[in-house]
Parts: C-alpha cells; sequence; structure tokens
C-alpha cells in the first residue's frame, strides 16, 4: 500500500481524518515530530473517530530518519503548493510515499530543492488560491493512486 507522511503537523482534527483516510485504505501513516499536539488529543480523537488502532501509524523524530527508511519501497513525492508536477500526471505504484507539510507553512524549501521537480507534486487550483485543506488534500491523491492500481485491496 502507499505511505502517508505528514512533517510536523499542527492541526488534530486533519491528522485524525488521515487516520481515518489510512484505517480505509491500509495506507501507512508516518508523523514527523514534532507534532502540534499530543496523539491523545480529544479532537484528534473526535475526528479519527477512535480509527486509531485500525491503522498504522508510527512517529519518526525527523524526516530524513523517516524517509531513508522508505526509500527502498517506492518513489518518494512531495506534495506542495509550489510544485509544477500535477499529481494525476503520475504512474503510483504500491509502496510509493507522498509527503505533506504542515498546515501553516508546507515543506520546508531545503527539502524541496533535494528532490527532483518531478516529484514535487501539486494539484490545480484558482491563480491567487492559498492551498487546500491537508486531510482533503491528502484524501484526493491517495485516492488517486488507488485508482490508478485499480484499488487493489478494498471493497
Amino acid at each position: 500500500m502507499f505511505n502517508i507522511v505528514l512533517y510536523q503537523p499542527e492541526i488534530p482534527p486533519n491528522t485524525g481524518n488521515i487516520i481515518r483516510l489510512c484505517a480505509n485504505t491500509g495506507c501507512h501513516l508516518h508523523l514527523i515530530e514534532p507534532l502540534g499536539f499530543d496523539l491523545d488529543d480529544k479532537k484528534l480523537r473526535r475526528a479519527g473517530l477512535d480509527y486509531h488502532e485500525w491503522a498504522k501509524v508510527q512517529t519518526h523524530p525527523s524526516l530524513r530518519t523517516c524517509t531513508s527508511k522508505l526509500a527502498h519501497s517506492g518513489s518518494i513525492y512531495a506534495i506542495s503548493t509550489r510544485g509544477t508536477q500535477s499529481y494525476s500526471e503520475i504512474n503510483y505504484s504500491p509502496g510509493d510515499t507522498l509527503i505533506f507539510g504542515p498546515e501553516t507553512r508546507g515543506l520546508p524549501q531545503d527539502y524541496l530543492d533535494s528532490l527532483a521537480p518531478e516529484n514535487i507534486l501539486r494539484l490545480p487550483m484558482l491563480k491567487n488560491s492559498r492551498s487546500l485543506n491537508l486531510s482533503n488534500t491528502a484524501a484526493i491523491v491517495v485516492y488517486e493512486a488507488l485508482r490508478q492500481t485499480a484499488f487493489k485491496g478494498l471493497l
């Protein structure tokens, strides 16, 4: 399945929604510290509707630690408003990793600079738009990847 990485997430309901997404799709969720909340946060549990037990969730001390563990499983894609490649133009494979930045600032520029431009993806939006909600963006990209793999393993 796919790996979803949230770099220093800040808003509990977004992470809760993504936990629920992972529980229902089989994706693995990787959270990069520091987190902007406690994993026992009531808002996180409410948004995830206690799906935490059904999702594979790991925390990592740094993005480098996480990506070095996942590099062997498939391609790594960063999702950013600064990307030039559309998320729908990629050929996804199970094991690929999708990295999302924190809600207020996105992924660090130095990390984006370390990736090939074709591995920095964006969702098309109107010209003066800032960004979409993190959990909505994750769902859109994950379901495109799942569609391309014929929803393998899903009913």
